[in-house]
């Protein structure tokens, strides 16, 4: 009981001492939440395939309906400043600035200048911020609404702007709670364990920002299952960074539960800590804070398209349906909440059936164990030696990882090229086994121009309806909130936008060139 006590005491005098420094006149006249939905690279395709496996293999009746389906309200468009097809960090700058940008910026617009994010200013307006992604917490999608540089492979500097390392904007830090993957960015170049810093770095400097983010800021860092599961109303310390991976979190299909913590309850625990937090009241009775923003990306439905994958595109595309069961639940009880959901992209062109047949088979992909990506590690390994690589696709990666049993020549010898070939190559040999057998097809290993869904839930949503710019959605974030995203740019005036010691040349290559998610 004391420990409860103590608690709510230092919760009350952190929010309310942070919601002091907004703007008092930013701040919205009433309590809302606001979560945005980010399915990274998911197309209207990906959930009638998703749908149809469900369906088909519980033997459901055909009418049924997944719970994202229920949600639609219309299309968003997806085409950056400089191209027909975006890539994540212009369609992720398109919803957090509410503007166009080139591909590969980050924060910025078409002229290379930081613009103002609806998070930073719903920060400035009393707001709690938060940030869940299955990808890197520095990956262009979650970067786009913390940081500002020209390019989007700077995820060094990303890192600091994250944490507002040398930030000019108040109150900080600007994000309150991270979940996701990524901590080596967070790590010096020479890693120090020992002083509970992550153990592997991506960094090319010697910037301890895990240290940083505690000693500076306070933040409650986690990096483990159990410190997340440790997590609870005694001790729900807000602001927090927990990262569970160095790079990107595991796909579903291939994530150890014991290691690391589903999309779905990411989301859970940060709706609760960011809610708690945000209904901490003044000595008078009022809200510290008007609510919460929060950004939850399903970040690897887009990586998995990438690799032509179907059965791991499928589980995470299962998993976001998941999450935003969890959302939907929340809302429910808290009806003072928006949830707004769309991709920023479709990836790989996904086709379902192909001439001449009028067919495809959803239980192809049910003994489906691992993905191409871990399957190509494996194997990869193996190319130089040609009856080791051999015998491990015919009695391992066919049989026990693809759950196939009769394989042709023609399927061992695909496999067994694309393993001595690049990583590409042989993740593309392995999906492409898997969703010939389905009868699905695949345009590109890229990003496509098409429209993608629009989905909404909650307060407001029945306003919400038809054919919208990706640049649309991110004014209706600014709406919902009462705040203005343009009012942060002055602000950002002399923000750095260009990490020490890049590759000039990366740089300055056209976007659309210079990233392929």
């Amino acid at each position: 009981m004391l420990a409860q006590s103590v608690y709510s005491l230092a919760l009350y005098s952190l929010i309310c001492s942070r919601a002091a420094h907004a703007a008092p006149s930013a701040k919205p006249a009433k309590h809302r939440n606001l979560i945005f939905m980010v399915s990274d690279g998911f197309g209207i395709a990906g959930e009638t395939m998703a749908r149809g496996y469900v369906q088909t293999t519980n033997n459901y009746p055909l009418e049924w309906s997944s719970n994202l389906d229920d949600l639609l309200v219309g299309t968003s468009r997806t085409r950056s400043s400089d191209s027909l097809i975006t890539d994540s960090a212009a369609g992720a700058t398109a919803f957090s600035c509410a503007q166009k940008t080139y591909n590969g910026a980050i924060g910025v617009s078409h002229d290379r200048k930081p613009c103002g994010t609806v998070l930073e200013a719903a920060k400035q307006a009393g707001y709690l911020t938060g940030l869940v992604s299955t990808a890197r917490i520095t990956h262009a999608t979650p970067g786009s609404f913390a940081a500002h540089v020209v390019h989007r492979d700077m995820e060094d500097l990303i890192a600091q702007h994250m944490i507002s390392y040398n930030s000019s904007l108040t109150p900080a830090p600007t994000v309150d709670l991270m979940f996701g993957g990524g901590s080596c960015f967070f790590a010096p170049e020479t890693p120090n364990p020992a002083a509970g810093n992550p153990k592997t770095s991506c960094r090319s400097d010697q910037l301890d920002l895990w240290q940083f983010a505690q000693t500076k800021y306070g933040y409650s860092t986690i990096s483990t299952r159990k410190q997340f599961d440790d997590l609870n109303a005694a001790n729900k310390k807000l602001p927090m960074l927990g990262l569970f991976t160095d790079s990107h979190m595991a796909y579903e299909i291939d994530r150890d539960p014991a290691e690391e913590p589903s999309l779905t309850e990411m989301t859970q625990k940060a709706l609760d800590m960011l809610h708690t937090a945000s209904t901490v009241t003044h000595g008078n009775g009022t809200a510290c804070a008007p609510g919460f923003f929060i950004m939850i990306e399903g970040a690897r439905i887009d990586m998995a398209a990438h690799d032509n994958d179907p059965a791991s595109h499928l589980h995470d595309i299962i998993e976001y349906w998941n999450a935003v069961a969890a959302v939907r639940k929340f809302i429910d009880t808290h009806p003072d909440t928006l949830m707004i959901g769309t991709s920023d992209h479709e990836t790989g062109g996904l086709t379902i059936g192909y001439d001449p047949e009028y067919v495809w088979y959803p239980n192809v992909l049910t003994p489906v164990k691992n993905s191409a990506e871990v399957i190509c590690s494996q194997i990869r390994p193996l190319s130089k030696d040609h009856k080791k690589l051999l015998i491990a696709v015919t009695t391992k990666v066919l049989p026990k990882q693809l759950g196939i049993t009769n394989a042709t020549h023609e399927e061992i010898n695909n496999i067994v090229d694309g393993a001595g070939g690049s990583a590409k190559a042989c993740k593309h040999a392995v999906g492409h086994v898997v969703s010939d057998r389905a009868r699905l097809g695949w345009t590109t290993g890229g990003h496509t121009g098409v429209d993608v869904g629009l989905y909404a839930y909650g307060a407001g949503s029945s306003t919400i309806r038809g054919n919208k710019d990706n640049t649309y959605v991110g004014q209706l974030l600014a709406d919902f909130l009462d705040v203005k995203p343009e009012s942060i740019t002055p602000l950002l005036a002399n923000q750095k936008t260009v990490q020490e010691g890049f590759d000039k040349n990366l740089v300055d290559v056209k976007a659309g060139k210079s990233s392929s998610v």
